[in-house]
C-alpha cells in the first residue's frame, strides 16, 4: 500500500507540475484561501485511483470533504492534493501532494511528494521514514538557540497579536525562523533534519497527517501545545527533533 501511495502522489504531482506557471482558474474558499483548477484535477485523479484499487476505503480530502464507501471503513485516506496553493497560484515553487492512511484511527502510511525537486518523503508505521527511498532521521540539534525553525500563519488571523508575539519569541530565541507556505513540506523537512522544529495553528488533518507519522518514524516528536500526544483533528501542533521540544512548548505555553 505504501508503494501505491507513493506512485499516486508522484502522478498527482506531475499533474500539478504540468499546470504550474501557466494561466490558472483561481477561486476563493474564503477571504484569502485559494483553490485552483490544479487542486481539483489532482484531487479528482487521486480519489479515482483510490476508488478503483480500494473501493471499500473511506476518503477525507481537502476540496471534496469526507466520503465513506460501503464496506471496510476502518481504512481512511487523508488527502491534500495541493498543499501550498497560494505559493502555486503565484508561481512560487514550494508546494506538494500529501497523502496519509489511517487504519482503525491510527496513522500507518504517510507520503509527501514535492514535484519541483522530485523529492518523495515517505513513512510507514514501525518501518521508519525515508527521502527518495533512503532512510532519514531528525536533526541532533540540542538547543533552541542553535535551531532553525519553521512555521506558518492561519487564514483566520483573529489571534494575530498572539501569533505575532509567539513568532517574535521564537525569532529571538532560535538561530532562524522560516515561513515557506506548505505545512506538509515543513513537517517533512523536520523529519529529514533540515528544520529542527515546527509550530502552527489553524491546520487541518490533511495538512499534517503524513508529516506527523514521518516525524515519529524519524525519531522526533509531535504534540499539542500542552504536550499531549498529537491529534491531527485538533490543532494547534508542535513538532521537533524531540531534543528541543520542551523549550518550544515552554514558549508556546507562556506567550
Amino acid at each position: 500500500m505504501l508503494n501505491f501511495a507513493m506512485e499516486t502522489a508522484r502522478d498527482a504531482g506531475h499533474i500539478l507540475l504540468e499546470k504550474f506557471g501557466g494561466t490558472l482558474k483561481v477561486s476563493k474558499k474564503g477571504d484569502i484561501n485559494l483553490v485552483t483548477e490544479a487542486d481539483l484535477a489532482s484531487e479528482a485523479f487521486i480519489i479515482e485511483k483510490i476508488n478503483t484499487h480500494f473501493p471499500r476505503h473511506s476518503v477525507l480530502a481537502e476540496e471534496s470533504g469526507a466520503s465513506v464507501q460501503s464496506g471496510d471503513i476502518e481504512w481512511k485516506w487523508i488527502i491534500d492534493p495541493l498543499d501550498g496553493t497560494t505559493n502555486y497560484a503565484h508561481g512560487y515553487p514550494c508546494f506538494c501532494v500529501t497523502l496519509a492512511i489511517e487504519h482503525k484511527g491510527e496513522l500507518v502510511i504517510g507520503v509527501t511528494y514535492d514535484p519541483t525537486r522530485d523529492e518523495m518523503f515517505a513513512a510507514e508505521k514501525h518501518h521508519g521514514a525515508s527521502l527518495n527511498s533512503k532512510p532519514v532521521k531528525v536533526s541532533s540539534t540540542e538547543a533552541l538557540s542553535e535551531s532553525m525553525l519553521v512555521t506558518g500563519f492561519p487564514y483566520d488571523l483573529s489571534r494575530k497579536r498572539i501569533l505575532a508575539d509567539t513568532f517574535e519569541s521564537f525569532l529571538f530565541k532560535s538561530r532562524a525562523v522560516r515561513r515557506d507556505g506548505s505545512a506538509a513540506i515543513d513537517l517533512a523537512y523536520v523529519a529529514c533534519g533540515r528544520f529542527d522544529g515546527f509550530w502552527e495553528e489553524g491546520l487541518n488533518p490533511w495538512d499534517v497527517a503524513a508529516g506527523v507519522l514521518m516525524i515519529n518514524e524519524a525519531g522526533g516528536r509531535a504534540s499539542s501545545y500542552s504536550g499531549d500526544d498529537v491529534d491531527i483533528y485538533k490543532p494547534p501542533f508542535c513538532a521537533s527533533n524531540g531534543l528541543i521540544h520542551a523549550e518550544m512548548l515552554g514558549i508556546l505555553q507562556t506567550v
